[in-house]
């Protein structure tokens, strides 16, 4: 095997095991000058601490002419009341997305509003905001995460979905289930965001990065268009998104969704080719686990992450979209 696709292969490995220890997180939580440093790493993918910072970053990227989804970040809350609370900082979102008066998304994961707790809450929460959302004009969208979640997840999701048929739902490619899982939404409205998937996996749930995961990818992308609904291409790996261009599907229904700090010269090409494209955003104290995901998707991002720990200052990818 090439050392080089080894080595990436291994810290991919590594980094979404490190993402998983609390103990880790902790550490980094309790110890300024370590925190500091991270942050200073964090800061080239997370728009800021406050949704004053979320949704500044978001004026800006409207005014670049890309449409947005911000997500206040935050998953495996264990305390109802701080699963309420995650929810009101999201209605505050909704409402503040709202007064933007343009094509935004709000998104959150259900374990952060109550699923860690207890479904019917995060039914509940969900159903709540979806609604607000809807009266808003902004668009609700449900992320997705660990596949020991997943059935629970697209429970709730249906509930909502049902009552409020507007709401987003993101699937994961890299999982064996995902086709069932998308064949099963079907007479279910709403969008769906397509993301090869960044949480370790048993390898009997999922495959690796590979020419039969692009091939799965695109299958699923032609079959959510089958079924009518709006897709979200969300995916940095330019061979795919070169091969989804290739096959001319209705760009109205059709959208990228980059995430906020990565590729932005991307972004730029596939705006300049007339593509819609989204950038999503994340803003909030929890970035340690968004972080770790980063680097563990795309391993030379290291590099950039040493570099930016050691400039002495926070980067500012808002730059880099002008």
């Amino acid at each position: 095997m090439n050392q080089t696709v080894d080595w990436e292969r291994q810290a991919t490995e590594a980094l979404k095991r490190i993402a998983r220890r609390q103990d880790l997180k902790a550490h980094v939580e309790r110890t300024p000058a370590l925190n500091g440093l991270l942050s200073r790493a964090a800061a080239r993918y997370v728009a800021g601490a406050s949704r004053k910072d979320g949704i500044e970053a978001g004026r800006r990227l409207l005014a670049q002419e890309y449409a947005i989804s911000l997500e206040y970040i935050g998953e495996n809350t264990t305390d109802a009341e701080a699963c309420m609370a995650a929810a009101e900082e999201m209605a505050a979102l909704i409402a503040e997305l709202g007064e933007l008066g343009a094509a935004a998304r709000a998104s959150f994961d259900l374990s952060h509003i109550g699923l860690a707790v207890d479904d019917e809450l995060a039914f509940a929460q969900l159903l709540r905001l979806s609604r607000q959302a809807r009266e808003t004009g902004i668009e609700p969208f449900v992320s997705m995460e660990e596949s020991a979640k997943t059935d629970r997840i697209l429970a709730v999701y249906k509930r909502a979905a049902a009552e409020e048929p507007g709401i987003g739902i993101t699937l994961q490619a890299y999982l064996n289930r995902t086709p069932g899982d998308l064949a099963g939404l079907a007479g279910i409205g709403g969008p769906v965001r397509l993301v090869k998937g960044a949480y370790e996996e048993p390898r009997e749930a999922a495959i690796g990065r590979s020419a039969a995961l692009n091939e799965r990818y695109l299958s699923l992308v032609e079959s959510a268009l089958a079924q009518g609904r709006r897709v979200s291409v969300a995916t940095h790996d330019e061979a795919l998104i070169e091969a989804i261009v290739s096959r001319g599907w209705a760009r109205h229904r059709l959208e990228f969704e980059l995430l906020y700090g990565i590729r932005p010269d991307l972004a730029g090409k596939l705006k300049a080719s007339g593509y819609p494209v989204r950038v999503y955003a994340i803003y909030g104290e929890e970035w340690y686990l968004y972080l770790c995901h980063r680097l563990a998707e795309f391993p030379p991002n290291l590099y950039r992450a040493i570099a930016d720990i050691a400039g002495g200052a926070a980067a500012d990818p808002m730059s880099e979209y002008a």
